[in-house]
């Protein structure tokens, strides 16, 4: 099987892979002093829901087969008030995280376009 024809899913190796990232980003994210705030006052439920609703997502938009039932990124988003500056933020530490797990280039510049493809659904302010 050519690379071209190989899912981005299978390129970042599936599901435990996707599992582990966000399992490595949402702390930084929730420990960020600027980005907390968006997790301030919510229960280890919704953060465990949130957590799986951004696995299934993440993997079903990469190729996998996982079902997101999650709302859309611009429903989920509105009214949070994320700056350009959060953005920013939040890129920084997608970049260290997928550092961390030494993803090859390729994929971290299939990662970083696809989470890009994003942000005029997500920043409002």
């Amino acid at each position: 099987m050519s690379d071209a024809t190989i899912s981005l899913y299978e390129r970042l190796g599936g599901y435990d892979a996707i599992s582990s990232v966000v399992g490595n980003l949402l702390p930084r994210l929730m420990a960020d002093e600027q980005l907390g705030r968006f997790w301030q006052h919510r229960g280890e439920d919704g953060i465990a829901r949130e957590k799986q609703l951004l696995i299934d997502f993440l993997a079903h938009c990469a190729g996998g087969p996982m079902y997101y039932t999650g709302r859309n990124m611009a429903t989920t988003h509105r009214g949070m008030q994320i700056s350009e500056a959060d953005w920013t933020r939040f890129i920084g530490h997608l970049t260290d995280t997928l550092k961390h797990f030494d993803l090859a280039a390729a994929e971290t510049n299939d990662v970083l376009a696809f989470i890009e493809s994003t942000k005029p659904e997500i920043v409002e302010a």
